[in-house]
């Protein structure tokens, strides 16, 4: 039987919760369905390097860590202060590292950047917030920059499946962003995004 989509966003409640209860809940750590989508998300971004990355939902910065071997300076944001402090230790050998502590979806996209990290996160997002993730990361892309999607495509009762969690952001962002790569595995798919530069725009818009 179907689970039961939620009307709303997850609330930061909910994530502090559960990593009050368990410190991995995902299994992050430990799981080869994490470890194999962790590796492809690295192939799929690290060329060129980005030279500032951010990384919205870090969790326990078990991908934070294998983000800041192919970048050069590294935000990671999360609305869990138990996730961050896990994570916070994981990381505090990487000097280009840095841990912010958020409380709204469109609070992470603070600066600017060449590549932002969204793994297994827009799912849990209604579409009030998606309208405002999407504010946030025209706001902090920089023209040419990335946009990494990483989503499970299990049955899940968040406010969208990971399909349409994809659709939806990409028609917020529609105009001026190109498929750079894309990839699809029985469990989970991953949609590279490149924002145009003022050149590329201006061309698209004249054809």
């Amino acid at each position: 039987m179907p689970l039961t989509r939620r009307a709303s966003s997850l609330e930061p409640s909910f994530f502090e919760h559960l990593y009050q209860r368990e410190r991995d809940p995902w299994s992050f750590e430990t799981s080869p369905y994490e470890d194999q989508k962790y590796r492809i998300t690295v192939e799929a971004i690290a060329k060129p390097r980005a030279t500032r990355c951010l990384e919205v939902g870090c969790s326990i910065g078990v991908l934070t860590c294998r983000l800041a071997a192919v970048t050069g300076r590294l935000v990671a944001t999360d609305v869990s202060a138990t996730a961050l402090e896990i994570a916070e230790r994981r990381c505090a050998d990487l000097s280009n590292v840095e841990f912010r502590q958020v409380s709204t979806p469109d609070e992470s996209f603070q600066g600017h950047f060449d590549l932002i990290v969204l793994s297994e996160i827009v799912y849990f997002w209604d579409d009030h917030d998606l309208d405002l993730v999407a504010r946030g990361i025209l706001r902090s892309l920089s023209p040419g920059g990335r946009l990494l999607l990483v989503h499970w495509l299990g049955e899940t009762d968040y406010p969208k499946s990971g399909d349409d969690a994809v659709e939806a952001l990409a028609a917020r962002l529609a105009l001026g962003f190109s498929a750079a790569f894309a990839s699809r595995t029985e469990k989970f798919r991953l949609d590279l995004w490149r924002r145009e530069d003022s050149a590329s725009a201006a061309a698209n818009r004249a054809d």
